[in-house]
């Protein structure tokens, strides 16, 4: 039997999901707005947002998953969403451009799966 979820974990799991696809779209938008239009460089691809976004990114993953791992004793969470901090931290030295959003993107999609993973033993327990 599972320990019931502590309601703020779940909603920084919920939150971390949630930003990671906002990073994605960020991600997406970027390439496809300067591209397209030559307009946004200087905000979209400043190095400041990714930095920040990594941080939180890893604040948020070391407080619920970390918690998670502690309370439930599952390590595939954790694995995934450090997977996933890595590439993220891997973007940062890359070039801006594909590169950079590919790695990006795929360490975005892997702490949101660390994260669902994270609240996947609660989520069958509540139906």
């Amino acid at each position: 039997m599972t320990r019931p979820l502590n309601p703020m974990r779940q909603r920084l799991d919920r939150a971390g999901i949630v930003l990671s696809g906002l990073c994605a779209v960020h991600c997406l938008a970027s390439i496809a707005i300067i591209s397209a239009l030559g307009l946004g460089g200087q905000w979209f691809l400043a190095p400041d947002i990714h930095r920040w976004g990594l941080l939180v990114a890893l604040i948020i993953a070391a407080v619920t998953i970390g918690w998670g791992a502690l309370r439930h004793r599952r390590r595939a969470p954790f694995v995934v969403a450090m997977m996933g901090l890595s590439f993220m931290g891997g973007a940062l030295a890359a070039p801006h451009g594909m590169e950079e959003a590919v790695l990006t993107i795929i360490g975005v999609a892997l702490v949101s799966l660390g994260h669902i993973l994270n609240l996947r033993p609660h989520l069958s327990d509540a139906r």
